[in-house]
């Protein structure tokens, strides 16, 4: 059944977050469609398929927000449109109404001026602005990729949008997505083929060395770490 707005949600998150911790990824994302119903998305990054996919089993027809900064890499931008057209979801391509020429006429290069700036003009609120008439939204961090990330509830309070956070993915270590991948035959960037083992927008990311942290590649030069949008 679909809550109320009266109920109180950060509450409804701890709770959720201490009874679906362990569960399977697909039970956590039809756990927040059965509670919030078509007030809740999925967002994704395209660096692979598999939470579109995890979404797409669970809840056919999800919704999925993509955000299309501008300065994406073209392999990701393809892998969003052959994963919308395999799987049984409804991409939404979110954007910031400002083309880039634009913006970097009024800005200028941002990304390496005030990445922080850049992230969130380009990105937080683009993507804030798209999770707007939504309860509950849903993303593919995960505890591996990094140590700022290694206390990710399954589900979790945002305060900052005042909604539900849900992270189906939390649990999984890499060799879990890489045998979700094989096992599904799933899509993935074809940039991660090449180093590219943490995908962002084209002019700040640069592919890895063997051994080094996946997300080594994000910002590199800067001590930046995060974009913003989950956290």
């Amino acid at each position: 059944m679909t809550i109320t707005t009266t109920e109180p949600l950060e509450e409804l998150a701890l709770d959720a977050a201490r009874q679906l911790e362990g569960a399977p990824a697909g039970t956590i994302v039809r756990w927040a469609y059965e509670t919030f119903g078509d007030k809740f998305a999925v967002t994704a990054s395209m660096a692979d398929g598999v939470l579109s996919h995890v979404a797409a089993q669970a809840v056919p027809g999800i919704k999925v927000l993509f955000l299309d900064t501008g300065y994406h890499f073209a392999e990701t931008l393809g892998t969003r449109d052959a994963i919308a057209a395999a799987y049984n979801i409804d991409v939404e391509n979110v954007t910031h109404p400002m083309r880039v020429p634009e913006h970097e006429a009024e800005y200028g290069k941002l990304y390496e001026t005030d990445p922080d700036l850049c992230c969130a003009i380009r990105k937080v609120w683009p993507l804030d602005r798209a999770l707007a008439p939504y309860e509950a939204w849903a993303g593919g961090v995960r505890r591996a990729e990094s140590p700022t990330r290694a206390d990710t509830p399954v589900v979790a309070w945002d305060p900052k949008r005042r909604k539900v956070k849900v992270n189906p993915l939390a649990t999984w270590t890499d060799d879990d997505v890489e045998a979700y991948i094989a096992k599904h035959d799933i899509l993935v960037n074809p940039l991660k083929q090449v180093g590219y083992l943490s995908i962002g927008c084209e002019p700040c990311t640069r592919p890895v060395a063997p051994g080094e942290d996946p997300r080594a590649g994000r910002w590199a030069g800067h001590t930046k770490t995060e974009c913003g949008i989950n956290i």
